[in-house]
């Protein structure tokens, strides 16, 4: 199967800091700031809104490897944004620059790679592990 996609497709998100997406509320820090894993989900949701929607019906993608740097905390109030951009594409396999963005500054870095599948064969996988255990 070909997909129809291309090396410099974009994807873009972007919430506000709450209480909700800290790094106290995730329990991956004592502090009142934008969680590292929030940002790195940031990311993930950039990467595959780039793709996903050029996909065929009945595929999808899903991430294998985050490989990203947390480089300055932002506070409560303020907007942030994650941006992914595909920077290589062989067969199933992507590659994507990461970064994210406060109203003042990068505050993260990195790449994150997914992999497209066939969502029957992967949930009928997937759902095999329940008769395995």
């Amino acid at each position: 199967m070909e997909f129809n996609l291309k090396e410099g497709m974009v994807g873009q998100v972007e919430t506000i800091v709450s209480e909700k997406n800290t790094a106290m509320a995730f329990a991956s820090g004592g502090v009142e700031v934008f969680a590292t894993p929030m940002m790195i989900g940031m990311m993930e949701k950039a990467s595959l809104s780039a793709v996903d929607s050029f996909l065929p019906e009945g595929y999808a993608t899903v991430g294998t490897q985050v490989n990203v740097s947390h480089i300055s905390a932002t506070p409560l109030g303020m907007k942030v944004w994650a941006k992914a951009e595909l920077i290589k594409f062989k067969g199933k396999a992507l590659t994507f620059k990461v970064e994210a963005f406060d109203e003042v500054e990068k505050i993260g870095e990195g790449t994150h790679d997914r992999f497209i599948i066939s969502l029957e064969k992967f949930i009928e996988k997937t759902n095999g592990k329940l008769n395995r255990g």
